[in-house]
């Protein structure tokens, strides 16, 4: 935002009822006077995945304070039980001339460090984001590239289709694990994180979410990301109260970390 001048107005999505959901009246008066409005689901690090109506209302506003949306969907395919994502300018036709759609392969395949990508944005926006873009990454290494169109845009719709699957066993046993640890945990719809409230943990409970993160890997082996990096920087609430687990390690790592977990009863 501050390199084109651009001041970010951060709207909070708040656990509750055993999920994240945001306050529309808070969203709505941030659009107001706003430009752009960046929406990311399924969600990092919460793992929610927006409804249709929420999505409704959500373009609803756009249209009302004429408001571009970007999107971020690199977690697209990594859902969980009846929740499903919905790409905007498909289902709902009349955003297309003001959604510019991210992406990238880096969560579905497994290749985060390959940092490639892809935006789909209307016709008239393309000098404007070409313009960007080569002054922010310029390119993707070549070989990356045709890698890309040999083996992902290749691969049948079934490893899509059993991605979520794959990942949930996998958040399930983290899950397990924290709930033993005393973490209060939601249950995530996508990606594949556990943003945990870590407040009742004893050995946690009056820490920084910096201090907790640091002890889990100094005392305990086990590393994650203080929840504060997650909240915009005007936020006064609910900052030092989670963190953010990962459950895209091996399963043989996640089993390891349920049993380092274990010693935060000794502490």
């Amino acid at each position: 935002c501050r390199i084109f001048y651009l001041e970010p107005v951060y709207v909070t999505l708040r656990e509750s009822d055993g999920g994240w959901n945001y306050d529309k009246d808070e969203l709505e008066v941030a659009m107001q006077g706003a430009k752009i409005l960046i929406l990311n689901t399924p969600h990092n690090p919460t793992g929610k995945v927006f409804a249709r109506d929420e999505l409704e209302h959500i373009v609803s506003l756009c249209q009302k304070y004429n408001i571009f949306l970007i999107t971020d969907e690199i977690y697209e395919h990594i859902c969980f039980d009846s929740h499903q994502h919905l790409l905007i300018p498909k289902e709902f036709p009349e955003m297309t001339d003001r959604t510019l759609v991210c992406n990238s392969l880096g969560k579905s395949a497994s290749a985060t460090g390959w940092r490639l990508g892809w935006c789909l944005h209307p016709s008239g926006l393309s000098n404007e984001y070409r313009g960007i873009h080569d002054q922010l990454a310029v390119m993707s290494p070549h070989p990356l590239q045709y890698a890309t169109l040999v083996g992902y845009l290749t691969l049948p719709d079934h490893y899509f289709e059993t991605l979520g699957d794959k990942y949930r066993k996998r958040v399930i046993r983290l899950a397990d694990a924290l709930l033993a640890a005393g973490f209060q945990v939601s249950f995530p719809q996508g990606a594949y994180y556990l943003f945990v409230d870590y407040t009742r943990v004893p050995a946690l409970e009056n820490m920084t979410s910096m201090q907790a993160a640091m002890f889990l890997l100094e005392k305990v082996g086990v590393a994650c990301v203080p929840g504060d990096n997650f909240f915009g920087k005007d936020s006064k609430e609910t900052t030092n109260k989670y963190l953010r687990f990962a459950a895209c390690r091996s399963y043989e790592d996640l089993e390891e970390a349920a049993r380092r977990f274990e010693k935060l009863a000794a502490v």
